[in-house]
């Protein structure tokens, strides 16, 4: 199998330059200024953006046990189709994942249907040390802690086996960081003073900016005490920037941090419209949060782009606000969120490419991808910059068959994605006669 993409203007490595790229098999064999390959199948990209496929450090697929919500399969076709070409996907499904066993048959599951490569995080409890600490670093992700309750029945308080998870984690940490006593004290209060009519409103002064910063900072602590290698999910609050540090290499931090679409999109403000579809946890909060947040991504204070794709049935998202379940559906409109923030002036676009591709590869040292390099795996995303897309029920992929941008016209559109040297997607249509690959990490 060979392409040979002729005239795309690549970004990579935080340059942008029109250039041919020849893939053979699964590999990139050739990047060059003018190449020719009479038994390759050639692509003319002039005009279009070649970047490394994306890769998603925090999706939840739903399966198994929530399937009625999405499946790796549903949610991994939405994601090749939005230019993610890898994924690393969250233990809350049913039953938990906190054992090696139930571990690996998200593995086996996904190397059957997969479209996208995988990888799975370890899940843990109050009582599983011993299955964490069976993790294997080469093969899978990192381990999960959810520090404040969420989707599914995860809660981690227990001060002891926080000390002992940090202090003897053979894998990376992934931590979401809500203070459960905060939240619990605010709904209280809330549900006290206006009993079942508490709104969506209500959300970010529930799992307020306080009941964030005291886990993000409770976390931090634990990390610095033992050394462990942290990463904290989806910060939603300017306060809990001030954790991270600028102009350090991302090679040499110990504790790193994540950024979400959502909130980078979002804010107090769209509840208004949007209600229950962007209920989040943690929440949406305010403006400030917002541009908070932006401006240590930009400053390299957050060093990665993520989802947090967590589907849930459009009935379930209707109920009343107590009763509709935290999450929403991202993959398939990530990268086109970011594109129109480049076209915005928000962000370049070769720092987007940075930290949507290369810096989760830094990150979590994945094995030969998120880069365009020669040898590399071919996880390729052909954008046209000056076409445009808007979201309707009608293109949509998740398995919920909704999404937070529906109405919305992107300033861009994916054309085609390659995972492993293979065009799984092309102008709406997919090749499903290969399957994507388990993820490897240098560690």
């Amino acid at each position: 199998m060979k392409y040979l993409i002729k005239s795309a203007t690549i970004i990579n490595e935080g340059k942008s330059e029109v250039k041919d790229l020849l893939i053979e098999g699964e590999r990139i064999a050739k990047i060059a200024n003018d190449i020719t390959d009479a038994s390759a199948t050639i692509i003319n990209a002039e005009g279009m953006w070649l970047i490394p496929g994306a890769i998603d450090d925090q999706v939840h697929f739903r399966e198994p046990g929530l399937t009625h919500k999405g499946e790796i399969y549903t949610e991994a076709k939405a994601a090749v189709a939005g230019g993610i070409t890898s994924y690393m996907e969250m233990p809350n499904t049913v039953p938990n994942v906190f054992t090696q066993e139930l571990l690996e048959d998200k593995y086996n599951r996904a190397a059957q249907v997969s479209l996208s490569n995988y990888s799975f995080f370890m899940g843990t409890s109050n009582d599983n040390l011993e299955e964490v600490l069976k993790t294997n670093t080469r093969n899978v992700c990192g381990v999960k802690i959810f520090m404040g309750s969420s989707t599914g029945n995860m809660l981690v308080d227990n001060p002891s086996t926080l000390e002992q998870i940090f202090s003897q984690s053979p894998a990376l940490i992934a931590t979401h960081c809500e203070d459960e006593h905060t939240i619990k004290t605010n709904l209280a209060n809330y549900k006290e003073k206006y009993g079942d009519n508490v709104t969506i409103d209500m959300h970010p002064l529930i799992r307020s900016e306080e009941a964030c910063y005291l886990s993000s900072s409770y976390a931090v602590s634990l990390a610095k005490k033992h050394n462990t290698r942290l990463h904290i999910l989806h910060i939603s609050t300017a306060k809990e920037t001030r954790l991270f540090e600028a102009n350090v290499k991302l090679e040499d931090k110990l504790i790193t941090a994540e950024a979400c679409i959502h909130h980078l999109w979002f804010s107090d403000e769209d509840y208004k419209s949007n209600g229950n579809f962007i209920k989040w946890n943690p929440a949406v909060k305010t403006s400030t949060d917002r541009e908070g947040i932006w401006k240590a991504l930009l400053e390299g204070r957050i060093d990665v782009i993520a989802t947090d794709h967590a589907p849930h049935t459009i009935d379930e998202k209707n109920q009343d606000y107590l009763s509709a379940p935290s999450g929403g559906p991202l993959v398939q409109h990530a990268v086109l969120a970011m594109v129109d923030k480049v076209k915005e002036g928000r962000i370049s676009k070769e720092l987007m490419v940075q930290k949507m591709a290369h810096n989760p590869a830094i990150l979590f040292k994945i094995e030969d991808r998120g880069f365009i390099r020669e040898g590399y795996y071919a996880d390729l995303v052909l954008i046209d910059p000056n076409s445009n897309v808007q979201v309707s029920k009608s293109n949509i992929l998740y398995k919920c068959n909704w999404s937070p941008f529906e109405g919305h016209t992107f300033q861009s559109k994916i054309q085609a994605t390659f995972v492993n040297g293979h065009k799984v997607y092309d102008k709406g249509v997919f090749d499903e006669t290969v399957k994507a690959k388990r993820l490897l990490f240098n560690r």
